[in-house]
């Protein structure tokens, strides 16, 4: 490898060290000409299949880019882009195959991102999936509310707190307290006599 300071034809690695959990090689060189060290990093070349049978290298940032479209206007940083790229790419990498159709690339990041804004989800399965209708977005929100009814353990169908989910363990919010009823104001049997008396102590 050429030394990037003096572009010496060769360098000795005096180190090496796995990364990313062991998906890349660190290795530190040392130029035999100037002397300088840097840094290198080998990691295996994933590779993804077109429809059009064209391979190309997995990229990150093609990632970043497609989905920071179905992104816009929302809040979402440049760092949780950068997480989602990474969480896809591991997705991926784990399945332990050297090259993938791009059709699984666009399923590995629909789960990411339906976490990370239900909005842009939306944006992104509508363009990936080839929405053509109205209904066809409304299928979608039914099965993400569903998703949330069920995470938050409530059975989907009832209204929220009226009945838990079997086997969650969860109860529902106790009833509001009523107001103690009103007392109720006694007939008075006394005769006239008796209240003059009464009124006058």
């Amino acid at each position: 490898m050429y030394c990037p300071f003096c572009r010496h034809p060769d360098s000795r690695v005096i180190d090496s060290r796995t990364a990313e959990d062991g998906a890349a090689i660190r290795r530190r060189r040392s130029c035999p000409a100037c002397g300088r060290r840097f840094t290198t990093q080998e990691t295996v070349i994933l590779m993804v299949a077109k429809r059009s049978g064209v391979t190309e290298p997995f990229n990150r940032d093609k990632i970043i880019r497609g989905v920071q479209r179905a992104c816009q206007g929302r809040p979402v940083t440049e760092d949780q882009l950068a997480i989602l790229a990474q969480r896809v790419e591991d997705a991926i990498r784990s399945r332990g195959s050297g090259e993938v159709p791009s059709h699984e690339v666009g399923l590995a990041i629909l789960g990411p991102l339906r976490e990370l804004d239900e909005v842009a989800y939306l944006r992104f399965a509508s363009v990936y999936r080839g929405f053509e209708s109205l209904a066809d977005f409304e299928e979608e929100i039914a099965g993400l509310r569903r998703e949330r009814a069920r995470d938050r353990g409530w059975v989907a169908g009832d209204t929220e707190g009226s009945r838990p989910a079997p086997g969650t363990g969860a109860s529902p919010p106790p009833p509001a307290e009523q107001p103690p009823p009103a007392a109720k104001e006694l007939p008075d049997n006394r005769e006239p006599a008796d209240r003059e008396r009464a009124g006058t102590r």
